[in-house]
């Protein structure tokens, strides 16, 4: 059903604080992953735990083979507002959920042999089933985002690969990346290949998971469309699937803020009505520095402030920036590249609002998706 949103002309009116996605830049990330779709003929999925935007699904579509879904609620969304293939993993999935998991989904990939021993039987001959690989290598330097950790949980390493699931088994997965080039690809997919190409005769696919910056400027792209034929040739029989999130949404959009109030306790503060831990959780978890528009480092320019969000956590600080101008109540503040992993991880914490959601248009209209309120917090409690 075709949904009417408020339609404002200018950047002054859009709502505090507030995600926008721009739609130009989000159309041309596809073009370029629809580009080495075309050229290798390997399915790229979109990721949903790092970019799930789904008023704009009508254009993803348009360019990507389908989603990969982390659990229900993703295969879900993925079927009511994508509607192309489905692939589903999860680390472990559950009894009252795993029927209705199978019935959405065109692959379900189980994280352990014993995840395929519980539920083989209910899956086999509806859907395509797979095992996650863990193929113990690991490039990914902040270990909260390395599946591929000493002692990680997530996938199967080969010394616990039990041949017998074989004869259930059409695919196989790996996950080994988190924002890198072709590269790591290239290593990670050796080590795969180096523990598993023996059972490839038995398979119909494989998926190379995600991580993969493709979007990024300095990736290789022509390096990456090299070894994906490579591997296609090799192995013509094997039909390839990549399930990038970042490479979506990566700098597609960012998050406006206003200045709240300013102050000083030997230096200058300033509060935004946007969190760092409710709305920015990576900024703090990574950690990461986020960068604002016409900003600098501290000290870099003539005014500088040390930016906090608006919870009562002590550490909800966003980071120092110099400013050309000193800030004044009712400022706007850009934070750039929060679209991919930024918007699916925002909480009420602290009763803060989230931030809307705006998308603008390819003809410089920013279109209201959703406001938030006092409901969506409420409805998450009893």
């Amino acid at each position: 059903m075709k949904k009417d949103y408020k339609i404002v002309k200018s950047f002054e009116e859009l709502p505090s604080p507030a995600f926008v996605c721009e739609e130009e830049l989000l159309e041309k990330n596809l073009k370029l992953l629809k580009y080495v779709q075309d050229e290798t003929g390997v399915n790229i999925l979109l990721a949903l735990k790092g970019f799930a935007m789904h008023s704009t699904f009508e254009l993803c579509k348009k360019y990507l083979k389908g989603c990969c879904a982390s659990g229900l609620h993703e295969a879900i969304l993925a079927k009511e507002e994508f509607g192309l293939e489905i692939h589903t993993y999860s680390p472990g999935f559950k009894d009252e959920e795993i029927d209705e998991i199978i019935s959405l989904s065109n692959h379900l990939v189980f994280n352990s042999i014993n995840q395929i021993n519980r539920f083989k039987d209910k899956a086999f001959g509806k859907v395509s089933m797979g095992l996650r690989i863990n193929p113990e290598y690991s490039s990914v330097e902040v270990d909260l985002y390395n599946p591929c950790a000493p002692y990680s949980r997530m996938g199967t390493t080969k010394a616990n690969f039990d041949e017998s699931v074989l004869e259930v088994l059409e695919g196989l997965h790996f996950h080994a990346l988190c924002e890198q080039n072709v590269d790591a690809l290239k290593g990670a997919l050796e080590k795969f290949e180096e523990n598993f190409s023996q059972y490839f005769s038995k398979l119909k696919w494989v998926n190379f998971g995600g991580g993969h910056h493709i979007t990024r400027a300095d990736y290789d792209v022509d390096g990456l469309i090299r070894l994906l034929k490579e591997f296609k040739a090799k192995y013509p029989h094997l039909e390839v699937y990549m399930e990038p999130g970042e490479a979506i949404g990566w700098q597609t959009g960012y998050l406006v803020a206003t200045v709240l109030d300013v102050f000083e306790n030997g230096m200058n503060l300033a509060i935004l009505d946007t969190s760092a831990e409710a709305h920015m959780p990576d900024t703090l978890a990574m950690p990461y520095r986020a960068m604002i528009r016409n900003s600098g480092v501290a000290n870099e320019k003539q005014y500088t402030y040390r930016l906090g969000g608006n919870t009562c956590l002590s550490g909800d600080i966003i980071g120092d920036y110099s400013f050309d101008k000193a800030l004044e109540v009712g400022d706007k503040i850009i934070l750039e590249d929060m679209i991919h992993y930024t918007m699916v991880k925002t909480t009420t914490f602290n009763g803060i609002k989230l931030p809307s959601i705006v998308l603008k248009t390819k003809e410089n209209f920013y279109k209201i998706i959703k406001n938030f309120g006092y409901n969506d917090y409420s409805s998450r409690l009893s």
